[in-house]
């Protein structure tokens, strides 16, 4: 799969975290290992190599000659064994020669009869001290190897033209060095991750991608909004919000997938838990109440019942209570502190839900909502845990099916549209849920403005919950958290619909 520059820059944005860690790690590394190095000093002497003159300029040429041939020659008898060991026995070091000469470096620049020796020591006094008596050795060492056998002359002498001195700072571990290798590296490898991950990474990510394995089209892009955590439900009289405005496009878009006959009871289902069924339901739901619908919110949901929590209700009497005959549809409905939206929740949880949503009384519950209400909406569970949510669907008007960015994964996603497809269920379209909103990919839905009668707070907006013939009635609750507010479209409720 070729790559371009586009798909590169995206794969930097989704995982620059990844990026960033290795990086971090790479530079830290980078420095605890400088911190763990023993520091190296380095003494530095060096030699001048020089010829018997000649008494024409002829031999003074050969003699520089000779010098420069030697020159190639010293500088390994500086670095080899002999010449450590005569080092080590004058200082009396407490090393090998081995080890002596892992820290010996002898060089010469061509051309040139100067030769550069270094060492290196975790002392600095013992550096200058084993570089200068190196030096020295080695020209007694040339001396004898040069001297011919009756004593004559030799061709060549070594002299130490400069000797070693203490050196001040160390030259080994080179921290700056290392960390700027350490960020390159972690760069790299952290470019290298995320690609990686990226390739191998099975969630569905792409709008294209959903409608391919769901056979339907987007019908809704609900971007992440953190607010919806600590309460899921959207006050769509006073927010215009990113959140709010994607909700209110799903429902317009629900109305036009069927102009003739437009699917009033609609089940919210995901492939797993934690894609934002219940919150897309719920929102979904009042979305459709604010248009001057009458809305149902059905749990559908016995096994792990969820919607009177995040709607503060009371949850043991509901959809399996009136199953069961232990009440009446219209003592089980609630109201809600939302105008036109009525609740019915799961009620107690049975130890046979399968078999209770799909009996006939189920069945013509629902008929009985969608007789009362104008649209039906029915959260129910994640298709691959149970088969409630099929069973669900195929009595429905439609699904929903619905995909969170970056979680929901392409295998589970097929595996649930084939549960819908073995029952029948028509599918209405995919919802794209927790899309991540960056830069300035959202628009901005405070266009409204903030002034004007209407811009009152959500307290003086709320009202006293109502109960259908029942006893109880909800607790007052306030409005969510952090939430802003902004004023209704010229006061009146949106009509984009027919009722």
């Amino acid at each position: 799969m070729a790559l371009n520059l586009q798909d590169f820059i995206k794969v930097l944005r989704t995982r620059w975290i990844t990026v960033c860690v290795t990086t971090v790690v790479a530079v830290l590394g980078a420095g605890l290992y400088s911190l763990a190095t023993t520091p190296l000093y380095e003494a530095s002497t060096r030699l001048f190599v020089s010829a018997t003159a000649g008494s024409s300029l002829a031999e003074t040429y050969q003699g520089n000659r000779f010098s420069q041939e030697r020159v190639v020659s010293y500088t390994e008898l500086l670095m080899g064994q002999t010449l450590a060991q005569r080092t080590i026995d004058k200082l009396g070091l407490d090393m090998t020669a081995g080890e002596l000469q892992e820290h010996v470096t002898a060089s010469a620049k061509l051309d040139t009869v100067l030769i550069n020796v270094d060492v290196l020591d975790s002392s600095p006094v013992r550096a200058r001290d084993i570089a200068n008596t190196l030096s020295d050795e080695f020209v007694l060492m040339v001396r004898d190897l040069e001297t011919p056998e009756d004593g004559a002359r030799p061709d060549s002498r070594v002299v130490v033209e400069q000797r070693a001195s203490i050196p001040e700072n160390p030259v080994k571990p080179e921290t700056s060095r290392n960390l700027v290798l350490g960020l390159g590296l972690g760069l790299a490898l952290g470019i290298g991750i995320a690609m990686l991950r990226d390739l191998l990474d099975n969630s569905v990510k792409d709008r294209a991608i959903l409608e391919e394995i769901t056979g339907t089209g987007v019908v809704g892009s609900i971007p992440l909004d953190k607010e919806r955590r600590q309460q899921p439900a959207i006050w769509f009289d006073s927010d215009n919000s990113a959140i709010a405005e994607a909700f209110r496009k799903l429902r317009t878009n629900l109305q036009f997938l069927s102009v003739d006959n437009p699917p009033r009871v609609i089940v919210v289902t995901s492939s797993m838990p934690s894609e934002g069924k219940s919150t897309t339901a719920i929102n979904l739901a009042l979305a459709l109440a604010e248009a001057e619908h009458s809305v149902v919110l059905v749990d559908g949901d016995m096994r792990r019942p969820t919607l009177h929590k995040y709607l503060d209700l009371i949850g043991p009497v509901g959809f399996s209570s009136v199953l069961s005959g232990r009440t009446s549809l219209n003592e089980a409905l609630q109201r809600t502190r939302f105008d036109g939206l009525t609740v019915l929740t799961s009620g107690a949880i049975p130890p046979n839900p399968s078999e209770l949503l799909g009996s006939q009384s189920a069945r013509k519950l629902l008929t009985e909502l969608r007789a009362q209400y104008d649209y039906v909406i029915v959260d129910s569970t994640p298709l691959l845990a149970v088969t409630d949510a099929a069973i669900l669907a195929a009595g429905a008007d439609g699904v929903l099916i619905v995909a969170r960015f970056g979680q929901t994964r392409r295998d589970q996603l097929a595996h649930a549209m084939s549960n819908l497809e073995s029952v029948g269920a028509p599918v209405l379209g995919a919802v794209f849920t927790l899309m991540p909103v960056r830069g300035n990919s959202s628009y901005n839905y405070s266009y409204y403005g903030t002034d004007g009668p209407q811009s009152q707070t959500l307290h003086e907006r709320s009202t006293e919950p109502r109960a259908l013939e029942q006893p109880h009635s909800d607790p007052d609750i306030g409005p969510a958290s952090g939430m802003g507010v902004s004023p209704s479209l010229g006061g009146k409720r949106r009509r984009d619909a027919p009722k």
